[in-house]
């Protein structure tokens, strides 16, 4: 029952990273309203007109629903190990965080529908993105099974860059932002732009992913394990994706690596900090000089 219990959390974690890649593609494609107004039909129909924006638009819901199925499922898994859990020492009891992803699912379905009654404005499309990753997060720590206590205040720290960053680059692309700042690693050659706001928000995610860099390298040395390594590979992938990006005029392909490596990144802290909780707090406490 464990092992089924793990395995269900992972396919439903590897689901939720397919969902995030597939909105990034519906928002680079513009197919966002490929559905119309509609939810949860598309276009009034349960099967909509051959056409590519609608279709990607649809092939999102679908596997949106396929990630409900299986976060409903983990939820009433989750339920029924407890119960039988507490008739027998021997039953694998898992913790509630089975629970919290039906919460936070509830949250990014009601966030996604209101997305497209509003006609996507950007604040619901970053908070849609933002609970995708805190599901995701969410059926990580799940299949784990048994992870680490909660993550220290450094290891928060590095949750919190990272999903910032993320989420800043969501903002940068959706408010069209992305072209504001030529050239790499300024913009448009300076240090500090003068530029409007769309320039100030595109050098700020670049900002963001530079510290996060640092601090992946940081960790990597510090700590010498294998997570925070993985981490600083993806996160140094994920510079030379965006850098190719922007020197190359976004090309479509690379928008969608870039969303792509940025899901990997988000999902490996959070395994690592997760999973490893000493792998920051620790090793730095040891220190003679801590």
């Amino acid at each position: 029952m464990t092992r089924r219990y793990a395995r269900l959390a992972w396919t439903a974690a590897a689901c939720t990273y397919l969902l995030i890649i597939l909105g990034a593609v519906v928002r680079i494609t513009g197919s966002g309203l490929g559905c119309g107004e509609h939810w949860p039909l598309c276009n009034g129909r349960l099967l909509p007109p051959l056409d590519l924006p609608t279709w990607i638009e649809w092939s999102h819901r679908l596997v949106a629903g396929l990630v409900t199925g299986l976060v409903a499922a983990l939820g009433g898994y989750t339920w029924w190990l407890r119960r039988q859990g507490a008739a027998s020492r021997e039953q694998y009891v898992p913790a509630k965080t089975g629970y919290v992803a039906l919460v936070v699912l509830a949250i990014q379905v009601a966030l996604g529908a209101i997305a497209v009654k509003l006609s996507l404005p950007p604040w619901t499309v970053i908070l849609h993105l933002g609970t995708a990753m805190l599901l995701l997060a969410t059926l990580l720590v799940a299949a784990q099974l048994t992870p680490g206590a909660p993550p220290g205040k450094l290891a928060a720290g590095i949750l919190l860059l990272t999903l910032t960053t993320v989420l800043l680059g969501a903002l940068t692309a959706n408010l069209g932002a992305a072209t504001a700042c030529l050239g790499f690693p300024l913009c448009n050659g300076q240090l500090a732009p003068d530029g409007n706001y769309t320039q100030q928000i595109h050098w700020a995610h670049r900002l963001l992913a530079y510290t996060l860099f640092a601090v992946a390298l940081w960790w990597a040395q510090r700590t010498r394990r294998r997570g925070p390594a993985v981490v600083f590979a993806l996160v140094m992938l994920q510079l030379m994706v965006g850098a190719t990006m922007v020197l190359l005029s976004l090309p479509r392909i690379l928008q969608a690596a870039h969303v792509a490596v940025g899901a990997a990144v988000w999902s490996a802290v959070v395994l690592t900090t997760t999973g490893i909780r000493n792998t920051v707090d620790s090793q730095t406490s040891r220190r003679p000089d801590a």
